[in-house]
């Protein structure tokens, strides 16, 4: 008899959706249904038992192709690896349970590593305001319950948040929100007409690269200042009409998304970002929010934070003490500069994403991808270790992009023999313990891991 579980996290997005209802098969190895998830987060769920997946880790061989190895013999590798590098550099965690964060901040620290996140690239900025301007920032349920208005700023959500709206923003009937979409005005500012301009009761069409113009005419206009007669794409009298509708709030929330973070002005888009939330409550109730990407992206910020007063970046090569410097100890600018001899990619897809000079540097130097499913980084990997899904075949804590932690759910176990990334880097850091313990009864010098990359 298949039996339905409820209360199910989804691994995709930052909204975190935890009112899944999934249906295992009576054998509790097969996913047959997934209701409530996105088609993205319904395909990471059925995904999982696809025939295809990786099971074993795979290590290179001299004519370029994989062999199947043992975890006991990844583990060493993976070791010895960290063991030898002068400087290795740990980086991804788009897709890990915060148990696994902690375990692999261990391993950093017992390396003498660099520990870092791709919140680095995709909001390493949203950061730097941050520590300069503070957060005046909310929970997605009190934009749900209370924001009469909603403003969404360089973010697509119809597209990379696809149930934001109805869960939180536009759609949903709240507590003060009755009515759904006709309690709120929904206002979206973008370069693009995009899906979720279609749905905005105004639309901004600012013009590419001057966000920041925006944002100051806006808080010129609050403040009672006058502006010319168009700024940035946008005419004065529309701009007067939507700073008159914020003002007007009884409780307002900006989600902001890469369209501010990856355009000119970057970290100073954001920071004005907040400065205009601040000057707003003067007037009434303003927040701000940050579209976070991954489904736990938001949780080595909290847990790094809390283990080393630093949420990335995190250079851990003194081992007694971390330091934290965005441009000096970020993955991109290390990997630039090729300033790291290893490399260690979880969860998240460098080979991809890194600009190409970056790969080329770290690829001269062990690579090793930890990720459930193939990707270009694991294609490009030195060794290649499966681990399970988190909130699918491993429990454990998730962030929502609100800062909420969710206890995620187990739904089927995962392939036989394959272990989750908390347990990986559990391991991996006793057996970084086993080494120094031998060399330290021995006195040998420390031994290269085993495999050679292909034809170099």
């Amino acid at each position: 008899m298949p039996k339905k579980i409820e209360n199910v996290g989804c691994p995709y997005c930052g909204v975190c959706c935890d009112d899944l209802v999934v249906t295992v098969s009576d054998d509790g190895k097969k996913i047959l249904e997934v209701e409530n998830a996105c088609a993205i987060g319904n395909q990471i769920f059925h995904h999982a038992t696809e025939s295809e997946r990786v099971r074993l880790p795979r290590l290179r061989q001299p004519d370029g192709t994989y062999k199947e190895i043992s975890y006991d013999e990844a583990v060493d590798y993976a070791a010895r690896v960290l063991y030898n590098a002068k400087k290795p550099l740990i980086y991804g965690f788009g897709s890990t349970n915060c148990e696994g964060m902690a375990a692999a901040a261990k391993v950093a620290e017992k390396a003498g590593a660099v520990l870092d996140n791709c919140a680095s690239i995709c909001h390493g900025s949203s950061f730097l305001a941050i520590f300069d301007n503070g957060y005046p920032s909310c929970t997605l349920g009190e934009t749900k319950n209370r924001a009469d208005v909603i403003v969404y700023w360089g973010a697509n959500p119809a597209h990379a948040h696809p149930r934001h709206m109805s869960r939180y923003s536009i759609f949903p009937r709240g507590f003060f929100t009755g009515k759904g979409h006709m309690s709120r005005k929904i206002i979206v500012i973008d370069p693009r007409h995009t899906d979720t301009a279609q749905v905005a009761d105004i639309y901004l069409q600012v013009k590419q690269g001057h966000d920041y113009d925006l944002f100051n005419a806006f808080r010129a206009v609050i403040r009672g200042h006058e502006i010319p007669e168009e700024v940035a794409g946008i005419k004065r009298e529309q701009i007067l009409k939507v700073a008159d509708i914020m003002k007007k709030a009884r409780f307002g929330t900006i989600f902001y998304g890469m369209g501010l973070c990856h355009s000119d002005g970057r970290n100073h888009n954001v920071d004005i970002a907040i400065s205009l939330t601040r000057d707003l409550n003067d007037f009434t109730k303003w927040t701000i929010m940050a579209m976070r990407g991954h489904y736990n992206i938001t949780g080595p910020g909290a847990v790094w934070s809390w283990q080393y007063g630093y949420p990335y970046c995190l250079d851990l090569t003194k081992r007694d003490i971390a330091h934290m410097n965005p441009g000096e100890t970020s993955s991109i600018d290390l990997a630039m500069r090729d300033e790291v001899d290893a490399f260690i990619n979880i969860g998240t897809d460098a080979g991809a994403h890194f600009p190409i000079d970056a790969v080329k540097h770290l690829r001269k130097h062990p690579w090793i991808t930890i990720d459930p499913n193939i990707c270009m980084a694991s294609e490009i990997s030195d060794l290649h270790i499966p681990v399970g899904v988190v909130g699918v075949e491993v429990p454990g804590i998730v962030y929502r992009m609100d800062n909420v932690p969710i206890q995620y759910r187990k739904v089927i176990d995962p392939p036989e023999g394959v272990i989750s990334d908390e347990e990986l880097f559990e391991r991996i850091y006793k057996r970084l313990g086993e080494l120094e313990a031998e060399e330290a009864a021995k006195g040998h010098a420390k031994a290269a891991p085993e495999g050679v990359r292909a034809g170099e």
